[in-house]
Order: structure tokens, then sequence, then C-alpha cells
């Protein structure tokens, strides 16, 4: 069983490091191990050291694995030196280049494998697997067991969800990602958050999951809003998702809010 979380947004205040502090304390109290814990993205609100930091202490003292990637306001080289804990290069044009190059996992959990590709776009909102993570993804799955399942995760939802504000800053130029999954029928799911609302849809003929937020949740187009800016509720508890994989490769997906 895969626990997954997203867009903790820690910032330094109290009410993030609260709500996030919640939903760890709140998986460490289950009465089972936790395969993973997946946090898909937008772990830093504004990618600095010290908000990586909090995050680290928050986030990785879980009793379960936890397994990260970066969402569009996290910073690729501080996300790799104060959460990884990846040492820092000496060398100015490597360190340049630790903040250009994805930040990529790959993990077997229980059975399955999950590769949780970086879809971030330095400097920018929307995302996209850039080509150097299509190649690393393309080979990870023609590494992996064609019996063995696996769960591809990113922080921005390759497809439309029905919400103008979302659907703007989405993951675009799918069309590569679609055609690699097409090619590997133990593709089960694909994971990711960025919408900060449950939501579930389809993406290349599989089950697209979509986390709810930590830091807080979308208010829908039909929901009413105070201004038209009005794009989320703060007032609404945390929640996550929890996928179960059986052993024919079917993933059912529960959602849990917490209490804060």
């Amino acid at each position: 069983m895969i626990a997954h979380v997203s867009d903790v947004h820690v910032d330094g205040t109290q009410r993030s490091a609260e709500r996030t502090r919640a939903v760890m304390a709140y998986l460490d109290g289950l009465n089972a191990d936790l395969d993973a814990v997946l946090v898909t993205g937008d772990i830093a609100d504004h990618g600095r050291p010290e908000e990586y930091e909090l995050a680290r202490e928050l986030l990785f003292a879980s009793r379960h694995p936890v397994m990260v990637c970066p969402g569009n306001h996290d910073e690729r080289a501080a996300f790799r030196e104060f959460l990884l804990r990846e040492p820092p290069s000496k060398e100015p044009s490597l360190k340049d280049l630790s903040s250009k190059e994805p930040v990529n996992h790959v993990r077997d959990v229980g059975g399955a494998v999950i590769a949780l590709c970086d879809s971030s776009i330095p400097g920018a909102d929307d995302g996209v697997l850039e080509d150097e993570t299509l190649d690393w993804l393309s080979q990870v799955l023609k590494e992996t067991p064609e019996t063995a399942p696996v769960l591809v995760g990113f922080h921005h939802p390759p497809t439309l969800l029905h919400e103008p504000f979302i659907d703007g800053i989405r993951q675009f130029r799918t069309k590569r990602l679609a055609e690699i999954a097409d090619s590997h029928n133990n593709v089960v799911g694909f994971l990711c958050g960025h919408a900060h609302t449950a939501a579930a849809t389809t993406f290349a003929g599989r089950p697209l999951l979509v986390a709810p937020g930590v830091v807080s949740t979308l208010r829908l187009p039909w929901e009413q809003r105070a201004h038209p800016e009005d794009y989320v509720h703060l007032d609404q508890p945390p929640a996550i998702a929890f996928h179960v994989l059986d052993d024919t490769g079917r993933i059912t997906t529960h959602y849990r809010s917490v209490l804060v």
C-alpha cells in the first residue's frame, strides 16, 4: 500500500508545518506498514534552503520509506542539497548543472516499481517531461520485468482536469509519455499532484490519480467564490490518497482527510 501526499508548500509558517506534521503523524499512526509515502511536488513554497530543512525534518522522520519529486514551487539545486542531502558541487559549472538537471527517482516497493519524474520547468508554473527524463523513464521500463507493475508519478497532471486555473498550468507536450506507456503494458497508472484536489481520470488509457493538497484545497469552478481569483479553500483539512495494488496490477484508491 502506498500513501500519496502532495503540495505541502512548507513556507516557514506554523500553519504549513502543522498541517504537514498532522499528515505525517497520521501515517505513522497507521496499524500497517506502508510500502512508500510519495510526495509529488511543491514541497517548499519558495524553494528556499530553510524551507527544505524544515520539510526534511517533517517528511523524512517518518517510519515509512519516503519518495519525493519537485513541483513548480521547488528549486532543483536547493531540493537536491537541502532536502535530499546530495552534496553540493564545488565546481560552479557543475552547480549550474544541478539547477537544470531533472530530479528523477525509481524504487522497488512491495513488488511494484515507482518511477517519480521531474515535470518542473525552472522559473515556470506549467510542466513538461524533458527528453532527458523521458529517456530515463524509458530505460527504467526496459529494465523492469514485465511482471512487475509500474506506477509513474510527477507533479503536473498530463491532461485536462476541467478546472481552468489548473488546466492552464498543467503538464504539456505529453505525446511521447503516452507512447512510452503504450509500449509497456505493466505501466498500471499515473500519480500526480499540483491541483490541490482529489481527482481521478485517465491518461494513455490508464488511471490518472490526483492527490489532494495538504496546504489548501482547490475551489472547483462550480463552487462559490468571494471573488474571481479566490481559487482555494484555506479552511478545509489536509487530505491524502492511499493506493492499493492487487495481484493483477489493478489499482484501488481511497482518499482521506486528516484532522489538524
